[in-house]
């Protein structure tokens, strides 16, 4: 069946783009960057948002409904909470705000990925077993 390809695919595709991934959001979040205005009040928020977001639903689509999962989405919440302290060494602004739109991101991510996993239940079973 493509669906259970489908849903293969994803699982595989989440294991291999996560830590590639997660190495590129601590580079983005470590580099010193030039003072930019910004065009939107907010969007870097959105940003930290929407990497969060995206890795924390991977970790979701990679482990499936594990224990292990809730460890790693608090272990991104954890990381990200690295990262804004370390920020202040190197040069960049640690922001409470920006902690708190990582969490929410992660949060809202993990929630995508098992609601995603609910829907595709069946699928998820069938690809296991074939």
């Amino acid at each position: 069946m493509w669906k259970v390809r489908l849903v293969r695919f994803i699982h595989v595709v989440s294991i291999w783009l996560f830590w590639p991934a997660l190495l590129l959001i601590a580079w983005g979040e470590l580099t010193p960057q030039a003072i930019t205005p910004e065009i939107f009040f907010g969007m870097d928020k959105l940003e930290h948002f929407t990497a969060y977001f995206g890795l924390a639903a991977m970790a979701c689509l990679a482990l499936g409904f594990q224990r292990k999962l809730a460890w790693s989405v608090l272990g991104i919440i954890a990381l990200s909470a690295v990262l804004e302290v370390i920020q202040d060494y190197v040069g960049r602004d640690p922001e409470a705000l920006d902690f708190i739109a990582n969490a929410v991101g992660a949060l809202s991510g993990l929630g995508a990925g098992v609601l995603f996993l609910w829907l595709l239940d069946p699928l998820v079973g069938m690809a296991r077993t074939e």
